[in-house]
């Protein structure tokens, strides 16, 4: 006879909550993420925000500084479960980093964004996961940091929403190209300040910034700076 291994069998545990705490969690746009059209929002350095967008509307999401990396998700507004997939759109668009006119494409393979215009160089990342505590754990750190993990979660919570995952997210701005010996560079941004993307929303969406707070590979510079953005019809 053969023995039957036994595991158990979890349905409840996912990767929603927060490990730790920053203003994230108590100072979203407004109440429900809905913003005012034309408004010039600003992320503070190390925190992230969570804004609704209707299907055909523009985000303008600008890196003031220049040098600042912003992690950015999509997700859809109906289904949380549902968001732009870098894995997806990689294959979707035969590249691994997109330009203007390529799309973003959900984990159920549908259009959720369209790049529209990108005024920088053009050097984003689709294959890095967004920073977590266990990441900064594993740098040495021994104390709370903030992570991009953490502030996706808050900015969601913030305006009554919860993901029970992190996606890959659109590492925007960051620098980390890929050598010839498949090694890994971890390189500040080349964008210089004012750069912008507009990226207009094929569904409904929620989309989450943080503006990276990354402080010990020198992606933004070893010096977290803010990120802004505006909504337009």
């Amino acid at each position: 006879m053969t023995a039957t291994a036994h595991y158990p069998i979890c349905c409840d545990k996912d990767n929603g909550d927060a490990l730790g705490l920053n203003p994230t969690a108590t100072s979203p746009i407004s109440a429900d993420g809905a913003p005012t059209l034309n408004e010039l929002y600003t992320i503070p350095p190390r925190c992230g925000r969570a804004v609704l967008l209707k299907k055909g509307q523009v985000i303008k999401i600008i890196n003031t500084p220049g040098s600042q990396v912003c992690d950015t998700w999509f997700f859809n507004t109906g289904d949380l479960s549902e968001f732009a997939s870098m894995e997806h759109t990689r294959a979707f668009i035969d590249k691994i980093i997109p330009q203007p006119g390529d799309v973003l494409v959900t984990n159920q393979r549908r259009a959720i964004a369209t790049l529209l215009t990108d005024t920088s160089p053009g050097v984003h990342d689709t294959l890095i996961a967004a920073c977590d505590l266990y990441r900064y754990t594993n740098m040495g750190i021994t104390e709370y940091h903030d992570s991009c993990a953490d502030n996706m979660r808050m900015a969601l919570k913030a305006i009554g929403l919860r993901a029970r995952e992190v996606p890959q997210p659109l590492n925007l701005w960051m620098n980390t190209p890929v050598n010839p010996d498949y090694s890994i560079s971890w390189l500040p941004t080349v964008s210089t300040a004012g750069d912008y993307v507009e990226i207009r929303a094929e569904l409904d969406c929620v989309v989450v910034m943080s503006a990276c707070p990354q402080d010990i590979v020198p992606i933004n510079g070893c010096s977290p700076k803010e990120i802004q953005f505006t909504v337009m019809a």
